[in-house]
């Protein structure tokens, strides 16, 4: 069995996300399949790559709900900055992807698309087909850590406030048993709904207000200056024991 290089989030995926004199990278528009539906993504190089040069590979996913443009995008720029060919994607039912559900977020179809973003990556003419690794943010860690274990072509993985979870962290996270049991009540009757008739049923992700969303009164998805001030102060506390791996600040 292959080894697999697992990193939660530390000082080197903190450092990505905070450090602001990055190069802009170059980025191409690419396209690929998974399930036979057109997958839109971004391919980030070095700002001084030059043809022919071969580069290690990043997949690069965000949390649930996001697109290619948001949080992947930020982790990208940084990785190309620093010699990587890194590849964010719009799952299917995502952004400019393809898929008649949209905005359907299901772990088994995100893990198959991950998969297929690999075997991409592994043969564009810019990229060492041996070195490919995916970073998994959030949501997409776990779906991520699944498709390493399934894909020949990732040979490591790095995930960022990794969403692990097992029926009792879900349970604690989404209200109690109750509660889940009424959210996966909620997706049958949805998936029922779209099966005869082809209409979508949507339910918020993230609220304060909306007793309807997933996440009701989460402030990790609602309060910005909560996030953000955490992250920073995080980031200083890890570089103060290991200013080693923080470079000059």
């Amino acid at each position: 069995m292959k080894n697999l290089l697992l990193a939660t989030a530390t000082v080197a995926t903190l450092q990505l996300s905070l450090i602001d004199d990055a190069i802009a990278a170059q980025i191409k528009k690419v396209n690929f399949t998974s399930n036979n539906q057109n997958l839109v993504g971004n391919l980030y190089l070095p700002d001084d790559y030059q043809e022919e040069t071969k580069l290690p590979g990043v997949v690069v996913t965000g949390a649930w709900t996001t697109v290619k443009e948001q949080m992947p995008a930020t982790y990208a720029e940084e990785l190309a900055d620093r010699g990587y060919a890194v590849l964010a994607f719009d799952f299917r039912n995502w952004g400019e992807s393809g898929g008649k559900e949209r905005q359907l977020e299901n772990p088994a179809n995100k893990t198959q698309d991950i998969i297929a973003a690999a075997n991409y990556l592994s043969i564009r003419p810019e990229v060492d087909g041996n070195k490919i690794a995916g970073l998994g943010i959030c949501a997409s860690a776990g779906y991520m850590a699944d498709a390493a274990v399934q894909s020949e072509d990732i040979k490591a993985i790095a995930l960022v406030a990794p969403w692990l979870h097992n029926q009792e962290i879900v349970n604690e996270v989404y209200g109690g048993k109750e509660s889940v049991q009424s959210l996966i009540d909620t997706s049958r009757k949805a998936q029922s709904k779209y099966e005869a008739t082809g209409e979508l049923s949507l339910v918020p992700a993230a609220s304060m207000t909306d007793k309807n969303a997933v996440m009701y009164q989460a402030p990790y998805y609602t309060d910005r200056d909560r996030q953000l001030l955490l992250s920073r102060k995080l980031y200083h506390q890890i570089c103060k024991k290991q200013r080693s791996l923080c470079g000059k600040q």
